[in-house]
Order: structure tokens, then sequence, then C-alpha cells
């Protein structure tokens, strides 16, 4: 036989119904005060004029990926004809269309290699070796002239893999000599100081599209006869000079933030300056720096788009010669959309990925 045991007198443990569910969320987050309220309904009304036409535009009276310049023209909607026209072009530029399955294997490649690097369980030794194995394979896809490959000069690269290629090797050069650049602008030795601040300051000093126009313009006149730097290369070493001043900026503040107590509890220890740096201070010096580097490697990966001034065309820089095609011209917005899906899809990947990498750095360093 079970008791019923009934409480008297004891407040209700339930939270008010008007403190919970998502009326409560409304009436908390959007319409709280009255400028607030006013302010989520301009919001919806912008919504309510704006969203339907485009959803109009993307889907319902679009024309599909088989669609001709003329049917287009014919009537209104997106244009999908453009795209599945273009699509390899803006991909891949100008690379030879019966080798094209060598530049998809490429961005394969790569976002195979930073999928596994968000991994934690692989950040062991041997994953510097896989990525100097895939970037190996990237070169030789890309360059060919071995193992039955056509070579391909790197002036026909274009599209998403010569994007890659810039920012994921000159992110992952820059790095590490932004980590110098940090420690040498906090170095006792006055040498070194006057180096890294000299280069950090005037590397930011100066806009990227001018280290751009050094590297593809003046460089070349210091060349003694008949010696020349391959043009790729010479933009590769502009963006990872670029990447480092700011990273380590960004790094130096995450330097400055460990408390005093962590230095000396690291001298009190008996370590070198190396092992100090290498296993107490980096570490959350760079957990601390996740923000800021972040924010650094999504501001890098769009400003690859500035090599066209160069010569070079990457994705967006594709996606506008794709424009010049008189069978296609006007037809932008698809372009550019497309584009910037790309972008933004590599760009809130990068986002979302940090966040999760701050809360678990942040968990363990509570544990």
């Amino acid at each position: 036989m079970t008791d019923t045991v009934k409480t008297v007198g004891l407040p209700d443990e339930r939270p008010p119904s008007n403190t919970v569910g998502p009326v409560a969320w409304l009436r908390n987050n959007l319409f709280n005060t009255w400028y607030n309220a006013i302010l989520t309904v301009l919001v919806l009304l912008l919504l309510a004029t704006a969203v339907p036409p485009f959803i109009r535009w993307l889907f319902v009276t679009a024309h599909g990926f088989d669609a001709t310049s003329q049917e287009c023209r014919a009537g209104g909607g997106a244009c999908w004809g453009f795209i599945g026209e273009k699509l390899r072009f803006i991909l891949f530029g100008t690379f030879p269309y019966d080798e094209q399955w060598r530049p998809l294997l490429t961005i394969v490649i790569f976002i195979t290699l930073l999928v596994a690097s968000c991994d934690r369980r692989f950040w062991k030794p041997w994953l510097g070796l896989v990525w100097a194995a895939g970037l190996a394979a990237v070169g030789i896809l890309m360059w060919g002239g071995v193992f039955g490959l056509t070579p391909v000069e790197n002036t026909l690269w274009g599209g998403l893999p010569l994007t890659l290629i810039l920012s994921v090797i000159g992110l992952a050069v820059a790095f590490p000599a932004a980590i110098l650049l940090a420690l040498g602008r906090r170095s006792n030795m006055p040498a070194v100081k006057v180096l890294c601040v000299t280069y950090i300051e005037l590397i930011r000093g100066v806009p990227l599209i001018s280290l751009l126009f050094m590297a593809s313009v003046m460089f070349p006149l210091f060349l003694p006869n008949g010696v020349s730097v391959d043009k790729l290369l010479r933009a590769q070493v502009a963006f990872i000079m670029f990447a480092a001043a700011y990273m380590a900026e960004a790094i130096r503040g995450g330097l400055q933030a460990i408390p005093k107590g962590q230095y000396e509890a690291a001298d009190g220890l008996g370590l070198s300056y190396w092992q100090k740096m290498l296993k107490i201070i980096l570490p959350q010096a760079l957990a601390i720096a996740i923000p800021p580097l972040v924010n650094t490697f999504i501001s890098f990966f769009k400003d690859t788009s500035l090599v066209i001034i160069i010569g070079l065309y990457d994705l967006l820089g594709a996606g506008k010669v794709a424009l010049s095609d008189p069978s296609w011209r006007g037809f932008y917005r698809e372009s550019y959309l497309f584009v910037g899906v790309i972008y933004w899809v590599f760009c809130f990947s990068m986002s979302k990925y940090s966040q999760k990498l701050e809360r678990d750095l942040n968990r363990s360093h509570r544990r």
C-alpha cells in the first residue's frame, strides 16, 4: 500500500507560466521596451517586403540549370543556366578542360586535411606528415609533369583551387612566423625587438594591395638580368608577410593576457625559455587569441580575391571573368550569389569551429 504525502504550505517550484516558453522569450527579448518593440516591428515589415520577392526570384520563377541565355532573358527569375554553363570555369578557371579532375581532387584534398585538422584527436606529430604528403600531392596534381600527368603552367590555375592554395598555404606558413614575431616583439633583446616591431608596423601600415603591387611590379626590377621569380610565388610570399604581421599582434595580445605568475612559476620550475613558452605560456596565449586569430583567417581567405589585380583569377575573379561572355552578360546576380555562398560556407565553418574550440578549451581550463 502506497501512502500519498501531500505537502501543505510549500511554494510551487515550477516557474511562472509567463516567464517560460516562446511567448515569454518574445516578450523578454523583442518587446521588452517600447523602442525595442518598434525596431522589431520595423524589421518584420522589412523582411515581409524583401523576402517574398527574393524567394520568388530565387526559386519560383527561376530557370533551371539547363536553361539557355535566350530563355532566361525572355522570362524573369534567376537564371541558373548561367551557373550550369560556367560552373567549371568559376571553380577551376582556365585549367585544361580534360584535366579538371585534378583541381577537383585538389579541392577534396584540402577539405579533407582541414576537416581532419579540426578533430583534436588527430593533433599528433604525424598530422604534420599527413599535411606534407597532402601538399605534395596538390603540387603534383596542379603542376603535373610526373606520373604521366600533363604539365600545366600556374598561369592557367584559377577558381577555388587557387583561393585554397593562397589562403591555406599562406596561413600555414604565416602562423609559425607570427608566433616568432610576437615573441620577438616581447623579447628583452633590443635588436630582436626593434626588428620585429619595425616589420610588424611597416607591414600593418600599408594595404595588402600595395604589397601585391610591390611583389608583381617592383620586385622583378631588383633582380639580375635573366633571373625571374614565378608570379604566383611572389603573390604567395606577399600574403604570408601580410598575414604574419596581423596574426603576430593577435598572439601578442594573448601573451600579454597571461598573468605574471605563470611566467614566475615556469621560471621557478627551472624551465628554459623555449620550454616555458612551448609548454606553459603559448598554449594559454593561443587559446585566448582564438577570436582575433580566426577573424584574421576569415579576412585573409577573402582577401585572396585581390590577386586579380596582378593577373591571377581566384574564385571571385573567375566569377567576374565568366560574365564577360557576350551570351551571358548581365547575369551578375547569379554569379556573385553562387560565389558568395561558397565564401560563406568556408567562413561560417571557420567561425563555428573556432567557437566550439574556444568552448572546449575553456571547459578543459575550468577542470
